[in-house]
């Protein structure tokens, strides 16, 4: 006879299911500096946070900087924590560097090239020596990062899919015109640098030769007081008569097929001038 009061059927709970780990993912290795190479470190042009990490490790690594400035330089290896010789080279004493640092690279040694600010070789100290370590067989590597011109290119506003760059312009006013009516005549975007003490001159010129371009001027770039003005040559020399220029320039004018899109002038645009505060 069946129990009248069945005892209960007890079922087992489910075993809980096992919890994955997530496997830890190994630190990529970095393979180390090439012995008798010459690298080219950009370094940051006023934010110190734009320093890349291969950059850092690259002048960690190495054997000797040359410099630029070595005070200036000096201040941004102690920000890093980084000790290391360092070798004065710049405009006036590159042919001798230039020996003595292929020299080292010969006996294997790993050298890092740094500027004051951006990428060695554009508008600045560079050009030379790698050229010289090319021609005698040796390595040469480029450790990329900040630099002016493509900064204010990108963000300027206007074409970036041909463009030429053209550095500093010389002083004298009859190479200068030459040199604007031949940038001016290629029909694309070019790129110029500038300081405060000659921008007004440059945008005067500009408003002569090529008064309908619009231009971008790009000043104190990852700084505290970064801007971006954009207009005509007329609007900015306008906005210059107000405002003393201050700071390094990256001028941006667009090729001649852009023209003149009737923007408002500075002081009038929507948009003002816009000043970024990086501290």
């Amino acid at each position: 006879m069946a129990d009248a009061n069945p005892a209960p059927i007890l079922s087992k709970p489910p075993e809980p299911a096992p919890v994955s780990t997530p496997a830890t993912i190994p630190a990529p290795a970095h393979p180390p500096l090439q012995p008798g190479t010459l690298y080219l470190v950009a370094t940051p042009l006023g934010n110190l946070e734009d320093i890349t990490l291969r950059a850092i490790r690259t002048l960690k690594e190495c054997n000797l900087v040359a410099a630029e400035d070595t005070r200036r330089s000096g201040l941004l290896l102690k920000h890093l924590g980084i000790s290391k010789p360092m070798l004065s080279y710049f405009q006036f004493n590159e042919a001798r560097r230039s020996q003595e640092i292929l020299g080292l690279l010969r006996q294997g040694r790993t050298v890092a090239l740094i500027s004051d600010a951006g990428s060695p070789g554009i508008s600045d100290p560079g050009y030379r020596v790698v050229r010289e370590a090319v021609a005698a067989g040796l390595r040469v590597e480029s450790v990329p990062g900040p630099c002016a011109m493509v900064a204010a290119l990108t963000a300027s506003g206007l074409p970036t899919d041909e463009f030429h760059f053209a550095g500093f312009l010389a002083h004298k006013s009859g190479q200068r015109t030459r040199k604007l009516q031949s940038l001016g005549a290629l029909g694309t975007t070019f790129v110029l640098y500038e300081s405060p003490y000659r921008v007004v001159k440059l945008l005067t010129e500009l408003n002569t030769l090529l008064p309908g371009r619009q231009v971008a001027l790009a000043r104190e770039l990852t700084k505290k007081f970064e801007e971006f003005l954009r207009g005509t040559p007329a609007q900015l020399l306008e906005w210059a008569a107000k405002h003393p220029p201050k700071g390094e320039f990256v001028v941006v004018v667009a090729g001649e097929e852009s023209g003149d899109h009737g923007s408002a002038p500075v002081e009038e645009q929507s948009d003002p001038p816009l000043r970024v505060r990086l501290s």
